[in-house]
């Protein structure tokens, strides 16, 4: 199967699941406040545009880019509270479950009327439907605030048994699901260039998923990062996002940009006459998309000198399960975003060997998976806050 149709099986998935948490969201807040035409009618209405309107917006940017700034920011929003909305009443729902489940053991104990009439379910529905209101609303704005907010900078040393004295120190930093377009705009991608050049790297590394949407629409928002520099160079992969949106007009701009793209290739960076393989593979999907762009570890590290400390950029975790005793020293990967917020970070983990941190791979390996440096889809993030990383070399 290609992955063309595994990305549009993936869609059509993803939609059938929001109809269905919608319909569910409808029929526990709207069906108990039993409104008379025509509100009930305009309530459904509204209900179903909030369904359809991020779809839209997708589009849009590629077709109106007048209007999808505005139509994006509700879309996005709404999306990110009716996620939250829609945990926060399957959880009352199983509350009031239990309840009635306890209700009925009383029942049978006493052999006399329950707690709970009819009538007093429905006003406990009606009420607690406000307090859940309430909750989603507001874990949509912590979120807002947490996806919002300066990405943090993580340090992380890593401890590389055999790493040159030349490299004891060395400095990568790693930048990652930028995702540009919707809602991350130039502003954004601004502070990043701030931070990560404060960051005094020795090397760059961005581990795909740079924009969603064209080079012509996005080329003004990524330029900041055409000012990145660093004295080994800065490198890129890409993303699964980069075969959405063009793969082949992102990679010819990233190598605009000032990025060195590895396409399933290495390089060689030296320091005080030791060296260091740098080496990407191009994502785990690629191959689905254009032939040529399977990922292949095993080429990419081709030809690469044995006795050098190598480093691998890939985008996916998954692209672990492709090494085949290859064992490099660190694997560099994002596309998890860690999770960004409950319930997607359950979706997150599946097919995925971790979605965030430093870990070990074999005996041999360190993979560290970034959380990412922007966020896709609703502006909300909640325990996984973007980030650019520190990733510090050290010999052991």
């Amino acid at each position: 199967m290609s992955a063309n149709a595994q990305f549009l099986i993936w869609i059509g998935i993803m939609l059938s699941t929001l109809g269905i948490g919608f319909a569910y969201m409808g029929w526990r807040l709207l069906v108990p406040l039993h409104l008379a035409a025509p509100y009930k009618q305009l309530a459904w209405t509204g209900l179903t545009l909030m369904y359809i309107v991020p779809l839209a917006s997708f589009f849009l940017l590629r077709t109106a880019e007048r209007w999808s700034d505005a139509l994006a920011w509700t879309a996005y929003i709404s999306l990110g509270l009716l996620s939250f909305l829609f945990v926060v009443l399957v959880a009352r729902d199983a509350a009031l479950l239990a309840a009635m489940a306890v209700q009925k053991a009383v029942e049978w104990a006493t052999a006399g009327p329950g707690f709970l009439d009819a009538s007093r379910r429905e006003f406990l529905t009606q009420t607690t439907n406000l307090g859940v209101m309430g909750v989603a609303a507001s874990l949509t704005a912590a979120g807002i605030y947490e996806a919002r907010r300066r990405p943090g900078m993580v340090g992380v040393d890593v401890p590389i048994a055999g790493l040159p004295a030349a490299f004891d120190g060395f400095r990568i930093v790693q930048i990652s699901d930028l995702h540009a377009g919707l809602t991350i705009k130039r502003d954004w991608i601004e502070t990043v260039a701030d931070d990560v050049r404060a960051a005094r790297p020795d090397m760059i590394a961005f581990t795909g998923d740079l924009a969603d949407g064209s080079v012509e629409h996005l080329r003004n928002d990524v330029e900041p990062l055409a000012s990145l520099s660093a004295p080994h160079g800065k490198f890129f992969v890409t993303g699964n996002h980069e075969y959405y949106s063009g793969v082949e007009p992102w990679v010819a701009h990233a190598r605009t940009l000032g990025f060195d793209a590895l396409m399933n290739e290495h390089r060689i960076v030296e320091k005080e006459g030791a060296r260091l393989v740098v080496a990407g593979v191009t994502d785990y999907t690629g191959g689905g998309f254009h032939p040529s762009h399977r990922s292949d570890p095993k080429r990419a590290l081709e030809g690469a000198p044995a006795d050098a400390a190598r480093i691998l950029l890939a985008h996916q975790p998954r692209s672990l399960y492709q090494l085949d005793g290859l064992a490099p020293d660190l694997v560099l990967m994002g596309h998890t975003h860690g999770g960004q917020f409950f319930p997607w970070n359950l979706v997150a983990t599946i097919g995925q060997p971790f979605i965030k941190g430093l870990n070990r791979w074999g005996e041999r390996t360190w993979a560290y998976v970034s959380k990412g440096t922007g966020y896709w889809g609703p502006p909300v993030r909640l325990g996984a806050r973007s980030e650019i990383t520190v990733l510090t070399l050290r010999t052991v």
